[in-house]
């Protein structure tokens, strides 16, 4: 019988990290399981072409991506998911529905964000900005808190991912 897959799922505000973390471990992740995929909040939206934003559609949004890596995690394929996921209840799903479902929060302050604002969501009055002028369930039982407040590169926080997920073991 076939190992089931993981789904690593990487939340953190807008602006934290995510997607630049989240896509450095899947490519690294790559090297134990080939068939690994990649699923990204924001390029989801964009190819979608769903510009509902109520909470409700985001919330359908959220839970069809995690209802996708389950199935994939069933079949044995590993799943890295960058997303803000900004409810409680969506990742509890996640924790009673996925067997092997790994959380790891990019936590950033808000100076820092406000500070980077590479995409310009915090300092041009755009509405609609989850930890801004949308409430976010904060993570509160994630497996790994990423502080990615500081200089430390990508590479060196995903070094320390790959060791506290046990992924070095996988290898020898």
């Amino acid at each position: 019988m076939k190992k089931k897959g993981t789904v690593y799922f990487f939340t953190g505000l807008a602006g934290a990290g995510k997607t630049t973390i989240g896509g450095l471990f899947y490519q690294r992740l790559k090297k134990y399981r080939p068939d690994a995929r990649l699923f990204d909040g924001d390029q989801l939206r964009s190819s979608g072409g769903d510009r509902d934003y109520s909470t409700e559609a985001r919330r359908r949004g959220a839970k069809g991506v995690f209802l996708q890596c389950r199935d994939l995690a069933e079949q044995g394929i590993d799943c890295v998911y960058c997303g803000i996921g900004m409810y409680a209840d969506v990742r509890a799903w996640n924790r009673e529905n996925i067997e092997n479902y790994k959380e790891i929060y990019i936590k950033v302050s808000m100076d820092t964000l406000y500070r980077r604002d590479q995409k310009g969501l915090y300092s041009s009055g755009v509405k609609q900005v989850v930890g801004v002028d949308l409430p976010w369930d904060e993570p509160t039982t994630p497996d790994i808190v990423v502080c990615n407040d500081y200089d430390e590169s990508p590479e060196t926080i995903v070094d320390r991912l790959e060791e506290q997920l046990g992924l070095l073991e996988e290898e020898a």
